[in-house]
């Protein structure tokens, strides 16, 4: 009898710890912020020839109230850093972006497209946002 009255109790502090984890586990969540959803999209061929013009679309969008965007489009050729190729004027809406390019030599060219929130569209200070994935141009 003594034995079952210790499991009795022990199984109601085991429950209320349980009961006690899942409330601080409700709470804890409902308390996170929400944060803003964007993307930012790049597609441009896998291989290209020297000399031939090719098409590269990026396309960008940020859910933050607030802000006009203003979508970049960056290339660097092997281990060099990256630079703008070109930029999208600041728009409140997604932003898209087509450019056109073309490699004098062989070799693999990388695009990456970025995304930039300012205040107006006068603004020297944008913020990063997004930035998409790096695509690869095999130049042949």
């Amino acid at each position: 009898m003594i034995r079952t009255e210790k499991s009795g109790a022990r199984a109601r502090g085991v429950r209320a710890a349980v009961i006690g984890a899942l409330g601080l586990a409700a709470v804890t969540l409902a308390a996170v912020p929400a944060f803003a959803k964007g993307d930012v999209d790049i597609t441009a061929p896998r291989t290209a020839h020297v000399g031939k013009t090719f098409t590269i679309t990026a396309h960008g969008d940020d859910d933050s109230a607030g802000y006009l965007h203003q979508l970049c489009l960056e290339e660097r050729a092997g281990k060099q850093p990256w630079h703008q190729e070109n930029c999208t004027t600041a728009a409140k809406a997604g932003a898209r972006l087509t450019s056109h390019g073309s490699a004098a030599h062989r070799g693999d060219l990388q695009f990456r497209a970025v995304l930039y929130g300012l205040k107006d569209k006068h603004d020297r200070h944008p913020v990063r946002l997004h930035a998409s994935d790096v695509v690869t141009v095999h130049v042949r």
